[in-house]
């Protein structure tokens, strides 16, 4: 035994099968892989906008100050578009340098109202031996036109180079403030100009009419004053700018 070399045995539990090992390996190599994604995907929500900013709603709610009876009739409404192509240009300077042309498409509507607010016994001519009434109504008077923000915008725009140079120390160097202005003018005198106020009155004796004739009377005529009244100094309203006061008539038996 002196002389013959020692043989160490290993532990067979802690030598382990090699499918066992390999599992293992796996394993903690996937574990690895997560942490690492984890915290990738912290990092990044963390640090991707250190300073984004959050919004907070401190608003106070909504507080009703004053409910109106309306008294008018929107009888009709007229939908408009209009281009409107405006270019600045300076005196013996060049556009490419100095100037500015804008293309604007703007749409908007238009409403056409009778005013009910002057109705009184007045308005009302009634014939008892032929059961009609006669209605005399104010005239269809055009609403400012109403521009839509969302569809309206600026098609194009050129402007000069010292007015891009110029835009760069103004706070608005390209409001539209002033092409809503013009193409609210446009509008309206397209208005005037279309049958939206005959729309109207058709519309308004159709509906006094059914209403009228709801309450027994068999002929029912609607007039249209010629223009607005005015109150006089004995207080009396008074067709102003003529002496007819009837601008149209419309008869529904």
């Amino acid at each position: 035994m002196g002389g013959q070399p020692e043989m160490l045995m290993k532990n067979p539990a802690s030598v382990g099968n090699p499918v066992t090992r390999a599992i293992r390996s796996v394993v903690g190599l996937a574990v690895v892989v997560a942490a690492i994604a984890g915290a990738v995907v912290v990092g990044w929500r963390l640090f991707d906008r250190p300073f984004a900013t959050t919004q907070v709603d401190r608003s106070t709610p909504p507080v009703l100050l004053e409910l109106r009876d309306l008294a008018e009739f929107h009888a009709a409404q007229g939908q408009y578009e209009v281009t409107v192509d405006v270019e600045q240009d300076v005196n013996w300077v060049p556009s490419w340098l100095a100037g500015e042309r804008v293309q604007f498409v703007a749409v908007g509507t238009v409403d056409a109202i009778v005013d009910f607010r002057r109705i009184n016994e007045s308005s009302f001519r009634v014939d008892e031996a032929t059961n009609s009434v006669v209605v005399t109504l104010e005239p269809v008077r055009l609403s400012d036109p109403v521009i839509d923000l969302d569809i309206s915008h600026v098609m194009n725009r050129d402007r000069g180079l010292l007015d891009r140079l110029g835009g760069v120390f103004t706070d608005s160097p390209t409001t539209e403030a002033w092409l809503y202005g013009l193409a609210e003018d446009k509008i309206a005198r397209a208005a005037e100009a279309t049958e939206l106020a005959d729309r109207a009155r058709t519309n308004a004796t159709v509906t006094l009419t059914a209403m009228l004739q709801a309450l027994g009377f068999e002929r029912v005529e609607v007039r249209f004053q010629m223009w607005p009244t005015a109150p006089t100094s004995a207080g009396a309203d008074t067709p102003v700018g003529g002496d007819d006061p009837v601008q149209g008539m419309i008869v529904a038996d």
